[in-house]
């Protein structure tokens, strides 16, 4: 029984012909056009995305930076005292601590730049 309706089904569909046919290019073109749609909306989300990141990460790097000058000027301001005092060796002691500390921020804040181009 289900082959006799098989058959019937593609004989009217050859009967049909081409109003069929005319009618599968309409959908195909109507298809084209809504995944058109699609793939511009996705692309639009995309930059709007990077984007967001790109601002995240320049704000991180921004308190980064701050915090390494905070740091930096109570080092400087302590290695000041001490070379003041007549201790030289500690104020290069505090000169090297700064630079260590401002050196890790840059590479903390070039992690979080590389981890959110990988997301992005």
């Amino acid at each position: 029984m289900n082959r006799i309706l098989w058959i019937v089904g593609i004989s009217s569909l050859l009967a049909a012909g081409p109003a069929f046919a005319d009618f599968g290019d309409r959908v195909e073109a109507r298809l084209d056009k809504k995944g058109d749609r699609v793939e511009q909306r996705l692309d639009e989300k995309g930059d709007r995305i990077d984007a967001r990141l790109d601002r995240k990460g320049d704000r991180i790097d921004e308190r980064l930076d701050r915090k390494g000058d905070r740091i930096n000027a109570r080092l400087d301001k302590a290695a000041d005292k001490a070379a003041a005092a007549g201790h030289d060796k500690a104020a290069e002691r505090l000169d090297r601590k700064g630079d260590r500390i401002d050196r890790r921020l840059d590479r903390k804040g070039d992690r979080i730049d590389r981890r959110l181009d990988r997301k992005g």
